[in-house]
Parts: structure tokens; C-alpha cells; sequence
């Protein structure tokens, strides 16, 4: 839960407090450069997921995406984390990518099955989508929606700039996912393309991630904004600030967004999430001490 700060700029009299929602979080909880920093020092990888909980109330779960975790661990992740948080996770590469949406049923069906467990505390089924999957597959797309869980959120992020172009082919896609409650899920990588491809990492991201454009619409009920930060962390300020304005409208207006942050490496992905919040003006527990700063600092030897 999130609540308004006291100086929030929301309107406390048009807002009920309890009613207010942002999902917030990275695109992995386990990161061996995070101990120490916002980690404890000794914090074990069985413990990660925990103390990643204690700072954030969701994670972008994109491991699912390149390999099928086992059913004790799904058991794990469920219980690792309070009754407030909530995990998004991909669909499956082999569904998406191999498969092309094609003829995959029984494996959709399997991947659903395995991931049920965690239904309760998952607050978005992701589905990335290729850059050659184009508006003339959208019957394709719409054929294989009718496969996933009816009950639950759905959000699904397209690369091919068909969907992009403000044509009558993005206003139909966008037509059919607001009918249908579907989040299109926005990527913002315009920071990290405004510098240099300087560091091994950069390159890398620069590489994998798209260059789309910013198309900003909330389709569903949970927006999700992913936000890839260029290096320096107060150089991120100008490219997010027009998203501060968004987040709150859509707060206001009962929605609950899902923003998760991303850098080239993720070293400083924990820190430009509680900058965001900062300038954003509302409270959340990443603006609590990390679970590193809670330590005792160790005494000097005289």
C-alpha cells in the first residue's frame, strides 16, 4: 500500500488514501553487486527475494522468460514475500518468439499451470512480443489472448513499429485492448540511448533493448512503465519528469501503476527507484532505509 506524503501533490480531498496503489520495483531481486549496498553484507541468495520484499512491493519477473523455474521454487518465491506484494512475470520466449503464438495451447496451458500457485500474489501475466510480430498479426495475438486466464491481469509489449505509427492499425490494437482490459506495456529507453555507448554494459544494453517510441496510453487498470535510466542518476530527472505528472493522474484516477527501473547493469537500479519516489511526493517503503543502512555500523578499533 502506498500513501500519500504530506506534501504530496495529489488532492487530498478528491483521493482517499487507502485507495491509492503503486506498484514499484527492478527487473530481477537477485543481484550479487546489491549486497553490501542495499542488501545486508551477508545476505544469502536464498534470501534475496526477502530482503528485495522489505524494499520494494513488486518485481519484474523476467526469468520466466528464457527457462521454466521448478514447482518447489514457485512454492519459494510465494512464500519468500508479504501478502502485499505482487510479482509480474513473462510468458515464456518458446511461446512467444519460437512458437510465434502459433499451435501452443498445451504449452501455454502448461506454463499457466505451473505459475498458479503464485496467481495470488501475481499482479501481471506479461507478454512480450517479438519486433517482427506486426499489426498483421493481430488476429493471431487476439486468438492466443483467449488462452490465458480469464481472471487474471494481463499486460503485453509489442517492438514492431507498426504498433507505433498512429494509424488506424495502432487505433484498433489499442481499440482491442481497452475493450478488453489488456495493459499495453510502455518502454521508455530514451535515457538509456542518450549516452555514449561508453562501458561494456551500456553496449550491451543499447543492443538488447528496443528503440521504440514513448506511446503513452493506459489501456487496462494497471499501466506498467518501463523505465530504462542512463547513468547518471540526476541526468534521468528530465527524461522521467513528464512521467511524475502521468503517475499521479493516474493515481487519482483509481488506476494502479506498475513502474519498475532499469539501468544498463542495474547497479543503481534500487537507487533511481527512490530518487523517482522522492520527486514523485508520495510514501513508500523504498524510501525506508535498505536493508544495508539498518545494519549497525562496526566500531573503530582504538
Amino acid at each position: 500500500m502506498v500513501f500519500l506524503g504530506t506534501h504530496s501533490l495529489l488532492d487530498l480531498e478528491k483521493t482517499s488514501m487507502k485507495d491509492i496503489m503503486l506498484y514499484l520495483g527492478c527487473p530481477q531481486w537477485s543481484s550479487a553487486h546489491w549486497k553490501g549496498r542495499f542488501f545486508s553484507q551477508h545476505c544469502q541468495s536464498s534470501n534475496m527475494l526477502r530482503e528485495y520484499a522489505s524494499i520494494f512491493n513488486s518485481v519484474e519477473g523476467n526469468t520466466s522468460f528464457y527457462a521454466n523455474p521448478k514447482p518447489d521454487t514457485i512454492l519459494q518465491w510465494r512464500d519468500a514475500v508479504p501478502n502485499d506484494f505482487r510479482f509480474t512475470f513473462k510468458i515464456s520466449k518458446h511461446i512467444t518468439h519460437e512458437l510465434a503464438l502459433q499451435n501452443c495451447q498445451k504449452e501455454t496451458l502448461a506454463w499457466c499451470n505451473l505459475f498458479s500457485p503464485l496467481f495470488e500474489k501475481m499482479a501481471m501475466i506479461m507478454v512480450q512480443l517479438p519486433a517482427n510480430c506486426g499489426p498483421e498479426h493481430l488476429h493471431r495475438i487476439k486468438q492466443f489472448m483467449t488462452s490465458l486466464p480469464s481472471d487474471m491481469c494481463i499486460g503485453i509489449e509489442v517492438r514492431n513499429l507498426g504498433f507505433f505509427s498512429k494509424d488506424e492499425n495502432e487505433k484498433q490494437f489499442n481499440q482491442y485492448l481497452i475493450q478488453h482490459n489488456i495493459n499495453r506495456i510502455i518502454m521508455d529507453t530514451r535515457p538509456l540511448f542518450s549516452e555514449p555507448a561508453s562501458t561494456p554494459a551500456i553496449i550491451d544494453a543499447q543492443r538488447k533493448k528496443p528503440r521504440v517510441p514513448v506511446n503513452v496510453i493506459a489501456t487496462g487498470h494497471r499501466p506498467m512503465l518501463r523505465f530504462v535510466g542512463c547513468s547518471n542518476l540526476d541526468n534521468n530527472r528530465s527524461f522521467y519528469a513528464p512521467w511524475l505528472k502521468k503517475i499521479r493522474a493516474w493515481l487519482e484516477q483509481g488506476k494502479e501503476p506498475m513502474v519498475f527501473f532499469h539501468t544498463a547493469d542495474n547497479y543503481d537500479s534500487p537507487l533511481l527507484a527512490r530518487q523517482f519516489v522522492q520527486d514523485l511526493g508520495i510514501e513508500h517503503k523504498v524510501l525506508l532505509p535498505f536493508p544495508a543502512e539498518q545494519q549497525p555500523k562496526q566500531g573503530s578499533l582504538l
